[in-house]
């Protein structure tokens, strides 16, 4: 998913340098009639980016999902969320 939502961004000039950008993962695990399932999944994503890109980084996080092979695998067997927290850099 992370890689999907790089590749998003690079296409909108958002560099997605390991210093700039990092996700941090949670998931739960539940007893769904006797079997362990993963029902959902968390994602927080951090992005350090000028202001300007801000709104261009949001919009990339709300369209990312559907071109993720990953995603798109589990969408519908699992809950995912997930957040985009951005962090003002200079130009």
């Amino acid at each position: 998913m992370m890689g999907t939502l790089a590749t998003v961004l690079a296409k909108k000039k958002i560099r997605t340098f390991q210093d700039r950008f990092e996700a941090t993962v949670a998931g739960d695990i539940e007893d769904v009639g006797g079997v362990l399932k993963i029902t959902r999944i968390s994602v927080s994503y951090r992005l350090k980016l000028p202001k300007e890109q801000a709104t261009d980084a949001r919009a990339a996080l709300d369209n990312y999902l559907h071109l993720c092979p990953s995603a798109q695998s589990v969408i519908g067997c699992i809950q995912i969320t997930h957040e985009l927290r951005l962090e003002e850099m200079a130009a």
